[in-house]
């Protein structure tokens, strides 16, 4: 096999392995569908760019530090992250799970932007304080508040939330 049809194939492999776990990092890193699927597709362009460069193994990781890099991109000419709209009140209470879920996802969009980033790297990719710090290029105890800030603005959202 030609290297460029196996660079294909196996980046083909990659995508269809992480597509969806970088979907739901981009949408929780920019809080809004459209521009997630935006930011996902300029991961995978800039991913595929890279590709030869790319380490067996650590693709998933620097695909994550393309997409936060780019959405800090992002940020940096907007100066505003957009917000989720609203869920639809009174879903049937066969979608509970999924309106949870939309409920959760617009109080991560609710947080600042670096608490929003650490909580997503944090749980939805299950890394350390000290990978999440790299990633990010922070110090780990930066992480570590912003995870605690971070979960403690959300628990009393959700206690606010329920008492309404």
């Amino acid at each position: 096999m030609a290297w460029g049809s196996r660079r294909d194939a196996e980046f083909t492999a990659f995508v269809a392995d992480a597509s969806t776990t970088l979907g739901r990092t981009a949408w929780l890193l920019t809080g809004n569908p459209d521009a997630a699927a935006e930011l996902l597709q300029a991961t995978l362009v800039k991913t595929y760019v890279a590709w030869p460069r790319v380490r067996p193994g650590e693709a998933p990781a620097y695909a994550r530090r393309i997409m936060v890099n780019a959405n800090i991109d992002g940020w940096r000419r907007r100066r505003e992250t957009p917000g989720l709209p609203e869920a639809e009140p009174g879903l049937p209470s066969a979608e509970a799970a999924f309106d949870e879920r939309e409920r959760l996802g617009r109080l991560l969009a609710d947080l600042p932007m670096q608490q929003r980033r650490v909580i997503a790297l944090r749980f939805l990719h299950d890394l350390s304080e000290k990978a999440v710090a790299e990633e990010l290029g922070l110090p780990v105890g930066t992480v570590k508040s912003s995870t605690a800030r971070g979960l403690a603005a959300l628990r009393s959202a959700l206690v606010e939330k329920g008492n309404q």
